[in-house]
């Protein structure tokens, strides 16, 4: 299915205008031929009660027959197109502006007290006149009609067609709508030439953004002089936007060269571990068994100078189970980090867990003389893999016990948070150098190279913690007390 072609911007701006003004005409036809009748009604008869108060107030200044009176009398007709009709106290006729005022007099006399009278509408009661709307069946037609009270006792009579008024609304009408089509033919050409100005320097900014799509940032924007601020603000932009354009691919270019070789640096190093791994695992594993055996065998057979063949046997065998506990963690670590170990979350409660960890231990913390305390309270039931966890428990308690000092205290303890278990292992010491906090995660190293060898530490027991518990998606970190140091673990708890 093609999609169905857009208006251009003109187009759009020609017909939402027209569509605008000749809404607007039309809803105005609408009022004037609705209610503009009426208004002009209403207006007719403000006029008269405004004409009677000042027919009332000149009489009274200045009496019915004077000249002046008469000539305001006059433009009083003149001005609304209103008949009016003034009689004295005895009903005798004062002024008029009819030619034939006795017959205007008669008829309204009919119209009031004859057989006309219930053809009368009363609009509205004053307190000395009465407002009347009255049909002439003979004429067909209605009039508006003032019957007011002089002060002197007098009459007045004011009347103006009904008729009048709707010509003069027809003819409002018929001219306001042929001024409208006008204005919606003068609109549609403005807006035609506005449009022009307004679409044509929006089309050469969309070329130009075009030509930057394919990453042609040769085309620029010149602001002409009959633009609009909005307009060259947004060329000026687009300007900027393609110099910034092409200096970052520019940039993005020279990192991709810079990341094709870091990549192949990093290739490189991971080819270069796992050799390093390999070559370890399998070039000390068979000499490491040798030694071990021609030491045993050394210790039992030899009996010349039977101290010295002692003394060198049992550094044979400490130094070769040394290495061989390095290699072993080697390839557990190296198994962790190649994601060829397979992790096994069970939920287990992770009190009777550590409780038999410091059972295990609990010989070589007397040789220490470690005091550890484990506060716990009932069950802790957490997830993650029991023999890896185990491995943690075992490599935070022993890096306590051969890293206590002063009151030589291990305090572990739980604290609970998010659904998450912190296991915490704290030993009273030195604190870890603040330069070390970030580094003895990493494989091999060791803050103090000499305490560390003194029980045999290969700087390999913190990574192996931390490839586990990322293996968990977990957390685990260290933390100095002016006392000493807490290592601590997370595991989730929520079931």
């Amino acid at each position: 299915m093609k999609e169905k072609k857009k208006l251009s911007l003109t187009g759009q701006l020609i017909i939402t205008m027209v569509a605008i003004v000749a809404g607007t005409v039309v809803l105005c036809l609408f009022f004037n031929s609705t209610f503009l009748t009426k208004y002009y009604v209403f207006h007719k008869q403000k006029e008269l009660h405004s004409g009677f108060e000042r027919v009332q107030l000149i009489c009274w200044e200045k009496g019915e027959a004077s000249d002046e009176a008469s000539v305001t009398f006059e433009k009083i007709c003149a001005a609304g197109n209103i008949n009016i009709l003034i009689t004295d106290r005895n009903n005798n006729l004062v002024w008029s502006s009819y030619s034939s005022a006795q017959r205007f007099q008669m008829q309204m006399e009919d119209w009031l007290y004859g057989t006309d009278r219930g053809r009368m509408q009363i609009i509205e009661n004053g307190k000395n006149y009465t407002l009347l709307r009255l049909k002439d069946e003979r004429l067909q037609s209605e009039y508006l009609v003032l019957l007011g009270n002089l002060r002197d006792g007098g009459s007045v009579y004011m009347r103006t067609a009904v008729e009048s008024i709707r010509e003069s609304a027809s003819i409002t009408n018929r001219f306001y709508f042929v001024a409208s089509m006008g204005a919606i033919v003068i609109s549609a050409l403005l807006i035609i030439f506005l449009s022009q100005g307004i679409s044509h320097p929006i089309r050469s900014l969309s070329n130009i953004a075009r030509r930057m799509s394919e990453l042609d940032f040769e085309a620029e924007y010149v602001p002409k002089q009959y633009e609009s601020r909005e307009i060259v603000e947004l060329g000026t932009s687009i300007n900027e936007l393609s110099e910034t354009l092409e200096e970052t691919i520019s940039e993005l270019k020279t990192a991709n060269v810079s990341l094709k070789k870091d990549i192949e640096k990093k290739e490189q190093i991971d080819e270069m571990r796992k050799e390093f791994l390999s070559n370890v695992s399998h070039e000390l594993k068979t000499p490491l068994a040798l030694i071990q055996g021609y030491a045993e065998g050394l210790k039992e057979c030899i009996n010349d100078d039977a101290e010295s063949r002692d003394f060198y046997c049992d550094v044979i065998m400490d130094e070769s189970e040394k290495m061989n506990h390095m290699v072993k963690q080697l390839l557990t670590l190296n198994q962790l980090e190649f994601g060829n170990d397979k992790v096994e979350m069970t939920r287990f409660d992770i009190t009777e867990l550590i409780g038999g960890v410091i059972q295990s231990s609990s010989i070589m913390a007397a040789q220490k003389q470690v005091d550890i305390q484990f506060y716990r309270e009932g069950a802790v039931y957490v997830w993650g893999d029991e023999f890896k966890v185990e491995e943690v428990i075992t490599n935070f308690l022993t890096n306590a016990m051969n890293h206590a000092e002063g009151e030589k205290r291990i305090t572990i303890r739980f604290s609970m948070h998010d659904h998450l278990v912190r296991t915490s292992v704290f030993n009273t010491g030195k604190p870890i150098p603040e330069e070390d906090l970030d580094k003895i995660w990493e494989k091999f190293y060791k803050v103090d190279k000499a305490r560390t060898r003194e029980y045999g530490g290969s700087g390999i027991g913190l990574s192996i913690v931390k490839a586990i518990m990322d293996s968990f998606e977990q957390k685990c970190g260290v933390i100095n007390h002016e006392d000493g140091v807490e290592f601590w673990m997370e595991l989730d708890s929520n079931n």
